[in-house]
């Protein structure tokens, strides 16, 4: 089958991509302003990619057309169409679907589907527990929105030769498609789900958290009797979710009643599962928020078959994900970090997971407001709270329609802004000292703020 992805460099339609082209089939795709590390996976793969979403790739008269959800019915100024192929495509009556749907036909029939859920820590958890299964010998598959460092890449279909393999697969609560607006997971079917956190997010499409709710409640549906949900006990938004019904086993993550919880720093801790001590994991992984991570983890690879004890060995040797506190290099004695984070829980999370490991040396963050529901200001009244363990912070306003001036007012001279990447580096640069931490967050190219950051900073020969 020759398969063309439309919105190819997205991270879930980038590792579908890979998935096809490992099972066989011919993958071609197009997007705009791609950025790594998705573009390159695809390159490093032999994926032929398009720049644009021209008419003119009607040529390639594929099997089915694949359809992101960046893809959209918009206009231009000038009324044109924003996606000139997508009307042709309609127009003609040719053959397309979403890639979620694509993906539950063709790749996770038949498997045993372990779904990572939440607001945060998806991509973390996924790569998490994807690295357990594959310590414990089960090779499963994955799907992951990033590239987990134990793999080197964001999917693959894992042993297709033994029934009910386990694929790992992120599964995000955004939209499915312009033609089909469910949330992306629930056209997985899992057998096993996390539901790690939930809040408001998404102001682009949800209305307010109990919209977001009801999605995770049709995920809790899709869920066999014989299946697990595993919850964070300390979210009451994810007690409400399985209050409108469950018909599955439950497992309670995180809080003093729940059934597995940790004792300990988030860097060296034991597991008990209802009282017991069934494991200790110690690993080079910092914040509370990972410490939870590994605790949903664990509870989900003993649906599959693997002991508390085998996956807290796993996780000593997981290695995170590219962009996750990736440490991007040192300069002058400054050391550079990349992190995805983009909501203000994220981003407090983030900081506090770096503060515990620097101590009282200074943390500089430096972030976009991004994401959609940032950009619409929706969580701007966060960003002081968000901030608040880092020394000094410094945002990129520009694409904003909001000023981000009143936002961080209460922050007085902790707070900077800048309209452009040259002024964001100006400023960092002129404040930076030997010992510093330098924590950019974003979840796209950011310009390449890292690579301009360690550039400037290095003694001139």
């Amino acid at each position: 089958m020759h398969i063309h992805i439309l919105g190819i460099c997205g991270t879930f339609m980038g590792g579908l991509a890979a998935l096809a082209r490992e099972a066989g089939h011919q993958v071609t795709g197009c997007d705009a302003g791609v950025y790594p590390p998705m573009s390159d996976q695809l390159r490093g793969l032999g994926i032929a990619l398009i720049e644009g979403f021209g008419t003119e790739q009607l040529a390639l008269k594929p099997d089915v057309w694949v359809v992101g959800n960046v893809v959209s019915r918009a206009r231009q100024a000038d009324g044109t169409p924003r996606f000139p192929l997508m009307e042709a495509i309609l127009d003609q009556g040719l053959r397309y679907t979403s890639g979620p749907q694509w993906l539950a036909e063709h790749v996770l029939q038949g498997r045993h589907v372990l779904a990572v859920a939440g607001t945060h820590g998806k991509t973390t958890t996924t790569s998490m527990l994807a690295w357990i299964l594959e310590h414990a010998g089960l090779q499963p598959g994955f799907l992951v929105g990033g590239v987990p460092l134990n793999f080197g890449v964001s999917a693959r279909m894992g042993n297709t030769a033994r029934p009910f393999t386990p694929f790992v697969i992120e599964a995000d609560e955004y939209d499915t498609a312009f033609f089909d607006k469910r949330s992306k997971f629930i056209h997985y079917r899992p057998r096993t789900a996390i539901l790690n956190n939930l809040e408001f997010d998404h102001a682009d499409i949800f209305d307010d958290l109990a919209a977001i709710e009801r999605q995770f409640h049709h995920l809790v549906r899709t869920i066999p009797a014989t299946g697990r949900v595993v919850t964070n006990g300390l979210e009451e938004s994810l007690a409400r979710v399985l209050h409108q019904g469950c018909w599955s086993e439950v497992r309670s993550f995180g809080s003093a009643v729940a059934d597995f919880r940790a004792e300990g720093e988030p860097n060296r801790f034991d597991v008990l599962e209802q009282g017991h001590r069934v494991a200790q994991v110690h690993w080079d992984v910092g914040g509370v928020h990972n410490q939870l991570n590994a605790l949903a983890s664990i509870a989900a690879a003993q649906h599959v078959g693997v002991t508390p004890v085998v996956a807290a060995t796993a996780l000593r040797e997981f290695r995170n994900v590219k962009r996750r506190m990736e440490v991007r290099g040192i300069a002058n004695g400054i050391t550079v970090y990349d992190d995805f984070a983009h909501h203000p829980t994220a981003i407090r999370t983030t900081i506090d997971g770096l503060r515990r490991q620097v101590g009282t040396q200074r943390i500089l963050a430096v972030f976009e407001p991004r994401s959609n529901t940032m950009k619409l200001g929706t969580m701007k009244a966060q960003l002081p709270w968000s901030l608040e363990q880092a020394d000094l912070s410094f945002c990129h306003s520009g694409g904003l329609g909001w000023d981000p001036s009143d936002a961080l007012r209460p922050m007085g001279d902790k707070a900077q802004i800048a309209a452009d990447i040259p002024e964001l580096l100006r400023q960092v640069i002129a404040v930076a000292r030997p010992g510093d931490h330098i924590l950019c967050m974003s979840n796209g190219g950011f310009g390449s703020i890292h690579t301009k950051l360690l550039e400037a900073l290095t003694p001139a020969a």
